[in-house]
């Protein structure tokens, strides 16, 4: 597995959103593949430990990286609009973000030209008026979850830029079913959170505010899923596994899937 912390619940402070209380639990997990079924290699780390009324928010980085959505930076060459366009951004939080023309290119590849010049007009319009977000705002969801390479990012993913996950839908509805509990994919970072997907029943409102705080945290802590949990259930809270128990499950998930 690589890491002998691989199935840790980790808990973090709780949260009150709509007069209710919850508990969440930050999940280490393995470094996930491309080509990965996401839905049965994460399973093992939470089924049988959560419930109908627990929601497993899955991070998007890593289910746009088991689509194959990670773009190798050096196979990037970004044209001129780009390299025009990348230095003249200004980009708050962790990482370079579109102020690398790579990732621009990919912005750009991802949404056409036309909207991303529009995009900037709105963003520089805006800052002019002490108003930011404008650019994203036009751009859309998924120029914003493009994440590039930055000081936190896990090898190899450092050399990669991902984009958007394309099948996010998709992955909450198998993974609720295998779990048996909600599931919603995040784009959670310093800056916010938003969510992007939800199986049926999440109210999609609440998984955004309870991470708006970044419970997850960056790339380097491998916690790219988080168990939210409303107190007022009373499940008790799940125990680290043990390294036995944990390891036979998810080793044999990920003999599952296959190396693309």
């Amino acid at each position: 597995m690589g890491n002998a912390a691989d199935g840790q619940w980790i808990k973090k402070p709780g949260r009150e959103v709509a007069a209710e209380r919850y508990e969440r639990y930050a999940v280490v997990t393995h470094l996930v593949r491309p080509g990965e079924r996401l839905a049965q290699t994460l399973a093992p780390y939470v089924a049988g430990r959560v419930g109908s009324h627990d929601v497993v928010a899955v991070g998007e980085k890593i289910v746009a990286i088991a689509e194959g959505r990670a773009v190798l930076l050096r196979a990037v060459t970004p044209g001129w609009l780009a390299r025009w366009l990348a230095s003249r951004v200004s980009q708050p939080g962790h990482g370079l973000g579109l102020r690398r023309p790579e990732t621009m290119e990919m912005a750009i590849r991802e949404a056409g030209w036309p909207r991303i010049l529009l995009a900037a007009a709105v963003g520089a319009a805006g800052r002019l008026v002490g108003r930011r977000g404008g650019f994203y705002r036009v751009a859309g969801r998924r120029v914003a979850a493009i994440d590039g390479p930055g000081p936190t990012t896990i090898a190899p993913y450092d050399r990669y830029i991902v984009l958007a996950p394309c099948r996010a839908a998709e992955f909450c509805a198998a993974m609720a079913r295998r779990v048996g509990a909600g599931v919603a994919v995040v784009d959670v970072n310093d800056l916010g959170s938003e969510v992007l997907a939800v199986s049926s029943g999440v109210e999609a409102r609440v998984v955004q505010e309870l991470l708006r705080d970044n419970p997850m945290g960056q790339g380097a802590q491998r916690t790219p899923v988080m168990v939210l949990r409303r107190r007022s259930v009373g499940l008790p809270a799940p125990p680290p596994a043990g390294a036995a128990d944990r390891d036979r499950p998810v080793a044999a998930a990920l003999q599952a899937a296959p190396d693309r």
